[in-house]
């Protein structure tokens, strides 16, 4: 190695000591929004890859679990529970229609919109993706305890209680 390009080593090298001794930030560390961002990408971190092997992401886990818990729901009534916008919801089953986990047919009772329903498959894949995403909220939550981990859903869960005002 030249001592040009051990010198960048040493540099990155004492660039990651120092990042790494000064996280979070000094400015930020008691900044909400700062800290759920970042931890938010360090779950992320941990549970893309639990659901990469079942071929879904966070996003159509949390729909395929609505459509479970709701029985037979429209889009916009899907939509509204999951406090997104009809196009994202439309994206998000297009891609889990073409997955085979989701099937629309029209709504008997009203002929105007179409119900949506997990097939057997997508029952499947919510077993295993639960599975998994609790598996990677076990380990992400590892350093809090058991009593930590509980409180911090508490408290969330209290930060969250009222619906969405936005879409």
């Amino acid at each position: 190695m030249s001592s040009a390009a051990g010198a960048g080593a040493d540099a990155a090298g004492a660039e990651g000591d120092e990042r790494s001794a000064a996280w979070p930030p000094a400015p930020l560390a008691d900044r909400l929004g700062f800290l759920l961002k970042h931890a938010q990408l360090d779950l992320a971190e941990i549970s893309g890859p639990a659901l990469a092997p079942l071929g879904i992401v966070g996003r159509e886990v949390a729909v395929l679990s609505v459509l479970a818990d709701g029985g037979s729901l429209s889009q916009h009534q899907a939509a509204r529970r999951l406090a997104i916008d009809r196009t994202t919801m439309v994206a998000l089953l297009d891609g889990l229609e073409a997955k085979g986990l989701v099937e629309r047919r029209p709504d008997p009772g009203d002929r105007r919109r179409n119900v949506v329903e997990l097939t057997p498959a997508g029952h499947q894949t919510l077993r295993e993706a639960t599975k998994a995403i609790e598996d990677a909220e076990r380990r992400f939550l590892a350093r809090l305890g058991d009593a930590g981990a509980k409180q911090l859903r508490d408290a969330l869960r209290s930060l969250v209680a009222r619906p969405p005002t936005h879409p």
